[in-house]
């Protein structure tokens, strides 16, 4: 009975302890340069890739910190020649996911961009026919999305960064 009791224990603690996810931080920075963050922590949780969601969360700073900058006549936009990702252990269940956007400074604040997206993929190509369709109605008549290159870090994570000037933001822009 001591041996099948000790065994339940054993099953009750395996279960109970695969069970609990990993414990994930993350965490952003803007300045009047560049917004930058680490993701650490698991790389799937309950099938959805969390990892990847960190570039979700990346962008909505960036789309803020850009409209404050404009706000405050700093008029910038994101400098996608310099962006840097990595994705340290991606493939191994977790990973520490770290991303800086700088922006760089422009003369006009019809130049300036002051909304912010990406499209990428975990592993795989990312949408990015399906993105910009989903983003035209974000646009200004006659307007355009500024799009990054394709960008990749060794790991696989797969990124096209977007951005635009915003209808409701710059709307003396129209036409320019």
């Amino acid at each position: 009975m001591k041996q099948y009791l000790s065994l339940l224990i054993i099953f009750v603690s395996l279960i109970s302890f695969s069970c609990t996810s990993p414990i994930s931080k993350s965490e952003i920075v803007c300045t009047d340069n560049s917004c930058y963050g680490t993701y650490i922590g698991p790389e799937f949780k309950y099938w959805s890739d969390v990892a990847h969601q960190f570039s979700n969360k990346m962008c909505d700073s960036v789309g803020v910190k850009l409209k404050v900058l404009y706000k405050a006549a700093k008029y910038s936009k994101v400098d996608f020649a310099k962006i840097v990702m990595t994705t340290e252990g991606m493939g191994s269940g977790n990973v520490i996911y770290k991303i800086t956007i700088p922006f760089i400074k422009v003369k006009e604040k019809c130049q300036a961009f002051t909304s912010f997206d990406h499209v990428g993929g975990w592993n795989h190509v990312p949408a990015l026919s399906g993105r910009k369709a989903q983003l035209k109605s974000a646009l200004m008549k006659n307007d355009s999305l500024n799009m990054s290159g394709l960008l990749k870090t060794k790991e696989g994570l797969q990124e096209y960064w977007i951005q635009w000037r915003n209808k409701e933001i710059q709307s003396e822009c129209i036409g320019i």
